[in-house]
């Protein structure tokens, strides 16, 4: 519990750290919100009173504090360009966000454990040199660019979805997950090629330690020493793989949206930044900074579960 209470008090400090420096980096950064709104009819007396209304002219620390205390109780702010709460905008998108980021992440399970558990279990094997290659091919595309091929063949060529034709949860969730299915591939397979490739490394490393030997010598069939004792051990690294692609998957699935059109945050985030929609695009830092962060606590804690190694250090 002590070791759990020091990592949340960190979670914090972070998260407090990263609004901080969100907060600064737009205060510094070229450019004026209330120029921006007012366009063609930015005259100088027009923007000096946005300004004031929009409280731009205090100083610093007197804004950060307003806008960290309004957040910390619910109130993100009001968007520049939509004039509508951004918890609003937050809210009404991030399921579509986490419901990519959730499918890719069962995707990368689902194609990742079990090829690296075959490859390790026919080393040297004709089937592991082809699931090596595809590996190394499947790292090497970025999942933007893998999202676009996929767009072409499976949506141009072949029809089996429409490129573009995004339908709500809202209106028809089955249409809403198939059309999701192509995008969370496009995520989930270079992950997946990792964590096979990780997992495949791991196992064969685990097999060749003492415990495994005197399982073998005890009479265990290959397959009983995989599942009851090496399997386990080799999972650690991998666990914490998987944490850290979580995290990332949420990065990637705000440039995944872009390809495919979908209007999860990753749209408002790029075209807030666009329009010097500074409140929407704090907001969203911060709240994907909150879930890697959690993501990452978990996964920590799940580590030490597995590891009873860790409790003991």
């Amino acid at each position: 519990m002590k070791e759990c209470g020091r990592k949340i008090v960190i979670l914090i400090i972070t998260l407090l750290i990263v609004s901080f420096l969100v907060f600064l980096a737009f205060t510094v950064i070229p450019g004026d919100p209330a120029t921006s709104m007012l366009g063609t009819q930015a005259t100088p007396e027009k923007v000096a009173a946005l300004r004031e209304e929009m409280g731009l002219n205090e100083p610093f620390m007197v804004r950060y504090v307003k806008w960290i205390a309004s957040f910390l109780q619910g109130d993100m702010g009001t968007s520049y360009s939509y004039q509508m709460p951004v918890r609003d905008m937050i809210v009404d998108k991030i399921p579509i966000t986490l419901t990519l980021t959730i499918m890719a992440f069962v995707f990368m399970l689902v194609l990742g454990i079990p090829l690296g558990i075959y490859a390790a279990q026919h080393v040297g094997g004709k089937i592991d040199s082809v699931i090596c290659a595809i590996n190394q091919f499947s790292l090497a595309i970025p999942p933007f660019f893998l999202g676009i091929l996929m767009t072409y063949v499976f949506g141009l060529l072949l029809h089996l979805f429409t490129p573009g034709g995004f339908i709500s949860y809202e209106v028809n969730m089955g249409a809403f997950l198939r059309y999701m299915v192509f995008p969370s591939l496009a995520i989930a397979i270079p992950k997946s090629a990792m964590a096979a490739k990780l997992l495949r490394s791991s196992v064969i490393e685990q097999a060749k330690l003492d415990y495994a030997k005197t399982a073998y010598s005890k009479g265990n069939t290959t397959k009983a020493v995989l599942w009851n004792h090496v399997l386990k051990n080799a999972m650690i690294p991998v666990i914490t793989f998987l944490g850290m692609a979580l995290a990332d998957m949420i990065a990637g699935s705000i440039i995944i949206e872009q390809v495919f059109g979908i209007p999860g945050i990753g749209r408002i985030l790029l075209t807030s930044i666009s329009n010097r929609d500074y409140p929407v695009v704090q907001a969203i830092i911060v709240c994907i900074a909150f879930i890697v962060n959690i993501v990452n606590l978990f996964v920590d804690l799940l580590y030490r579960v597995i590891d009873p190694r860790i409790r003991m250090e």
